[in-house]
């Protein structure tokens, strides 16, 4: 027999075993919803979130003015979830059921495809927590969002420039549903005011004016 210890138990179950993993201690991603108390600080996230991307695109990204932004908090039927680590935010979302007067979405498309949308208008992760699977825990909500109202496609809009974004979101199995081509071409302008205008040099004094050619001036 094994010699036991004071507590019962055998000396080869006091010791660890092996291949056990250490405890994991990195930073808690905890999502809730947003409060009136947060709305000005989340502008300014959203204000450094966006920034690069706004500076490269045609259209803001978003977002597209603190107003509007003020307004949707108002709304109904829109959820805004604020991502945070230690109390600091790392991530905004917003998303809708329907669609609202914020985008240009014709619904019967998707009627006809019997696609039951939940629109992501929004959706920002800090620049210091990119590649950090914080996006991916974002993207999971929404997921777990739509399956509980019984909505079976996320819907979102990215510029077509915004190469990151495009592939961040194409590895995660995103399709293109429609395009929305900003073009441009050269205009040749002329000024609205005229150039200026050499005067003729005035007479000097004592002189008789040059008379008129050809009975000009008469």
């Amino acid at each position: 027999m094994p010699p036991r210890s004071r507590a019962g138990e055998t000396a080869a179950s006091l010791k660890k075993p092996k291949g056990r993993k250490k405890k994991d201690n990195g930073p808690r991603l905890e999502v809730r919803r947003i409060h009136r108390r947060d709305l000005n600080r989340v502008w300014e996230f959203l204000k450094l979130s966006f920034r690069e991307v706004n500076a490269e695109t045609v259209e803001y990204q978003r977002p597209r003015s603190k107003k509007r932004f003020l307004e949707v908090y108002e709304e109904e039927g829109v959820d805004q979830l604020l991502f945070e680590i230690d109390g600091a935010i790392v991530a905004y979302a917003e998303c809708t059921h329907e669609v609202g007067t914020d985008n240009w979405i014709n619904p019967r498309y998707f009627d006809k495809r019997d696609m039951r949308p939940l629109y992501v208008d929004e959706l920002a992760v800090h620049p210091e927590w990119h590649g950090r699977g914080v996006g991916g825990y974002v993207l999971d909500q929404l997921h777990h969002l739509a399956r509980v109202r019984g909505l079976n496609t996320l819907v979102l809009e990215v510029a077509e420039n915004n190469e990151n974004a495009l592939s961040w979101y194409r590895k995660r199995g995103f399709r293109k549903l429609d395009a929305a081509i900003f073009m441009a071409v050269n205009v040749e302008i002329e000024p609205e005011l005229l150039p200026p205008r050499p005067l003729k040099t005035p007479a000097v004094a004592g002189t008789a004016p040059a008379a008129p050619k050809d009975g000009a001036g008469e």
